[in-house]
This record gives C-alpha cells, structure tokens and sequence, in this order.
C-alpha cells in the first residue's frame, strides 16, 4: 500500500517504522529527522487540511493514517472523506470524545460508563465555590486540547481553586479553558487501554502504562509522557475482558447510535481501582509513549489492522487476530532541561547509533531537527528510546543503556519507568 502518515512526533515515527517494515510505499507530513530516514517526506503540516487533502489525492494513497488529535478534532477525516480518501481516525463528530471533556463527561453519564463524579462549569467563580464546598481531593481539567497538560490533580482546595484561575481566566491553555471539569480524585494505578475499531467491529490492543509527571516517584507537574512500559502486572486476562465490556462496548455502541461511530484508534485512560476500571478520559490516536511500546511488541500486520478499520471493510476486522511477538518493551523519554515549563533549543545530539546498535533497540524522534547535518533538539520530549525483552527488567536495561549512550546539553529523563512490574515482574497473559 501507499500510506501517508500525519504528524511529526515519536508516535508518527514509529507508526512509519512499523508500516515501512511491512513493505508499504511511505509518505509522512511534515515529519521529522528520524522519518526522513524511512519514508518521502512532505512539507505539510498537520494541521493545514486542505494542503493534507490536496496531497493525498496528488500522490494517490491508499490511505491516511492521522497521528495527533488536533487535525482530528478539525475535521481532517471528513475531509478525506469527502474526496473518497480511506483514512484512519475518527470525524470531527466522534473526535469530540476527546475534543471535549465536558462532552465526554457527558456522554459517558448518558451510557453509564464507569467515571469519576464530576461537575461542568463555564464561571470561574462557580467552580471555586465548587471547590469550596467540596472537601475532598479533586481534579481539574481544561475542556479543549491542551497537549496533554490541561490535567491538575490538585493536593489540596488552594491548589484546585489556582488551577481553575489559571484554566479559566488566565486561560493558561487558551480557548481550551473556557469550560473546565471538576471530577472526584481516584486512587489506583493508571493505564493507557488502546482499541482498534471499524464503528462496529473492534481489536483489543495490549494494555501499558504511561508515566505522566516530571519526575522519578510520579513527582512533579503533568507531561506529556515521560516513558511507558507494557504489559503492566496490573490488567490482567479477566480485567481486559470486563474492561472491553464494560467499557469499550458500550461506548462504541453508544456513539453508533447517537450518529457518530467511530472509526480509528479508542485511546482509552483508565483508572483501576480496587480491581475496577473507571474511565479518567478519552483520546482519539494511539498515546505517545504508548504507541512506541506497542508497536515494536506488535507481531501482526499494522498495515491490515488500520486498513480495515478505515474502510469498514465487514467482517476484517471481526476476523483480525492480534499478535504479541515480544513478551514486553519498555519505552524511556529523554527531555530537554526545563521540559514542561521552558526549555532552551538547538542542543547538539550525540550517540544515536550508538543507541541504536543496542539489540531489541529502537529510537525514536520527537523534538529533533537537522541543522547543517547535525541533529540537534527542537522540542520538549526529544527523543523516545523503545527496547523489547523477554520481561520488562530485560527492556528497562536495555532502554536504559540506550539512553545513557545518548547525550545532549540538558538531558533530562525518569529513571524508574515501569518501577511497578521491573522486580519480579508477572505476565498479565499477554
């Protein structure tokens, strides 16, 4: 197949890695430093949908694979569409499961989908008066997009009530703030649940998990992703299926019959909670670092996977088979100094091959550029070493020494990712 790929981070990059290893024609928009290695590259970015729309019908793909969630949220699908374009990712319609999280509160009330308590606001001073009478941990979330990092979990009411300050009227995160959520904090351990659907037919993907804070410990402000590992300890057989019924049935049941099915990736945020699962949020593309785990365990074809999601294609993906080739990875963030809050540019890389010489290996780009042939930082999360094992204590060493073959002014990184499963790790089945 001829594919073009949206988006320029580490997930698009693997995405291109993956689809390239299984013998397509590539094309990514805009791209980076590590996709250029593998695939054309086309000077468009993901968010200019009439220049992605002009391009794929120039170039006669077969399809559109959409990696982040903002040309989604646009309406970048029903673009495609619209000119008979195959594409995997949801419409504008369906994207609103993560477009907004009023809506998708909202709607997981409306199906009765385990989820925190919550209240919706759109005046600051209501929320805080929320906050107020509350007594009792909370979380406050931006509406609207905002890079994974429109996520407080306050500690206590003065640090709920600045975050609704900084939301809603210092609008930290722009328009995305004029609405925020206030939900009941959960105690348990996260996990990043991915599945693959058709808006009928769906393929459960390996559970991970993410480690969002800055620091070592879970200490720290919000990122968007400083490592990930899978499978986590946490999931297993008999949670993945209640999971999926409790879960994912009824909310791809629920947006079919309200006229939005949803086609692509169902990027699920789970909370578990005593053996519980509740739903912390929805995201409409495969999480980034989960994907850069997920993807190099994955032993079946990608290439089929996300073709028949696009084209709704009856029984294929009913019929589709996931396979786990490697028994874990483990995938570990290297930061510019400073990442999330402000963080200098232009540092020169050194030691990717290196890195990449290591078996069960594969770095990743996310924030690189190349200046005058050589690679230097352009972002916060810059590059993203995966490594697969026979367990996760395998993966992290091999992440690890990859990691510190790498070097650049600032290097910033986690170093307990996957602390929960690295001693005496126990396979959830996968």
């Amino acid at each position: 197949m001829k594919i073009l790929v949206v988006g320029s981070g580490a997930r698009e990059h693997a995405l291109v890695w993956k689809l390239c290893s299984e013998g397509n024609e590539v094309l990514c928009a805009p791209g980076n430093p590590g996709t250029q290695a593998l695939a054309s590259s086309l000077p468009i970015g993901a968010s200019a949908i009439a220049d992605l729309v002009e391009a794929a019908e120039r170039e006669a793909v077969d399809l559109v694979v959409v990696g982040p969630e903002a040309p989604l949220v646009a309406g970048l699908a029903d673009a495609l569409a619209a000119r008979g374009i195959a594409t995997f990712g949801p419409s504008r319609e369906a994207a609103r499961l993560e477009g907004s999280k009023v809506f998708s509160k909202e709607f997981m009330a409306r199906q009765g989908i385990p989820t925190a308590d919550f209240a919706l606001f759109s005046e600051a001073d209501a929320a805080i008066d929320y906050i107020r009478r509350a007594a009792r941990p909370l979380v406050v979330k931006a509406d609207g997009l905002a890079a994974g990092k429109g996520v407080v979990v306050a500690k206590d009411s003065a640090e709920a009530e600045q975050a609704v300050r900084d939301i809603m009227l210092a609008r930290a995160f722009g328009d995305a703030g004029a609405k925020v959520v206030i939900e009941e904090c959960l105690r348990g351990q996260e996990v990043s649940f991915h599945v693959v659907a058709d808006g009928e037919n769906y393929v459960a993907l390996a559970p991970a998990q993410d480690h969002k804070a800055a620091f070592d410990g879970d200490r720290g402000p919000n990122t968007g992703g400083m490592g990930a590992y899978s499978p986590p300890p946490v999931v297993n057989a008999t949670l993945q299926a209640t999971i999926c019924k409790q879960v994912v049935e009824p909310t791809l049941a629920g947006m079919a019959s309200e006229g939005r099915p949803f086609r692509g990736v169902l990027f699920l945020g789970l909370m578990i909670v005593e053996g519980e699962a509740f739903v912390l949020e929805y995201n409409v593309r495969f999480g980034d670092p989960e994907c850069e785990v997920l993807l190099p365990r994955l032993g079946g074809s990608l290439s089929e996977l996300l073709r028949g999601a696009a084209r709704h294609q009856g029984t294929s993906l009913s019929a589709y088979r996931s396979q786990w080739e490697a028994p874990a990875a483990l995938a570990v963030v290297l930061a510019s100094g400073g990442y999330p809050g402000p963080f200098p540019l232009g540092k020169a890389i050194r030691g990717l091959e290196q890195a990449q010489s290591i078996e069960g290996v594969q770095v990743f780009h996310a924030g690189t550029k190349l200046e005058e042939g050589e690679l230097r930082t352009a972002g916060g999360r810059v590059l993203t070493l995966s490594a697969i094992g026979a367990d996760i204590d395998q993966a992290a060493e091999r992440a690890y020494r990859a990691a510190d073959a790498i070097d650049f002014e600032g290097k910033h990184l986690r170093r307990d990712i996957g602390w929960r499963a690295r001693v005496h790790a126990q396979s959830p089945g996968w």
